[in-house]
């Protein structure tokens, strides 16, 4: 992504998010002992993000029995914005960003549900729309039997800076 054009004091990506129809959130404060990101070298980790939207979880339950497909796949885009939050506030300016290595995310998923995958291509297309060829990670989808707060998602980055 070129920055050249960008006005002083304006982030580009934070630019690009809002195109996109997003606006970066408040870093969601951690519901335990940890914090929301950490940098060693030229890499963040993010602790594992919920799809808090101004601090509510929209939903909670299973995917595949309480919690639609669907809404679990815009949810999980939502715990990867709230994932860049966490790392800007470890790097302060997301143009830093220079690729997104991995994405792990977690499914809290009924039984018979098998469309993890999915459910995470909502993480990964933002990130996709977001930093362009840049933004392509390895990536797991996992699923699991619960998670924090019942929520029916969450996801964890880690990314490389400069």
């Amino acid at each position: 992504m070129d920055h050249s054009t960008v006005s002083a004091g304006q982030s580009a990506i934070e630019k690009r998010l809002a195109e996109l129809g997003y606006e970066l959130p408040e870093v969601a404060a951690p519901v335990a002992a940890y914090v929301p990101a950490v940098t060693t070298g030229q890499h963040v980790y993010t602790a594992g993000q919920l799809p808090f939207i101004k601090g509510e979880l929209p939903a909670t339950g299973k995917v595949g029995a309480e919690v639609a497909p669907e809404t679990a796949h815009e949810l999980a885009g939502r715990c990867a914005l709230n994932a860049l939050a966490a790392v800007k506030s470890a790097i302060g300016d997301l143009d830093r960003i220079t690729r997104i290595v991995k994405v792990v995310g977690f499914v809290s998923s009924d039984p018979s549900f098998f469309g993890q995958p999915g459910v995470v291509n909502g993480a990964s297309e933002l990130l996709g729309d977001v930093f362009g060829d840049a933004g392509i990670h390895a990536r797991s989808a996992v699923g699991v039997a619960v998670l924090p707060l019942d929520s029916p998602v969450e996801v964890e980055l880690v990314v490389e800076f400069a």
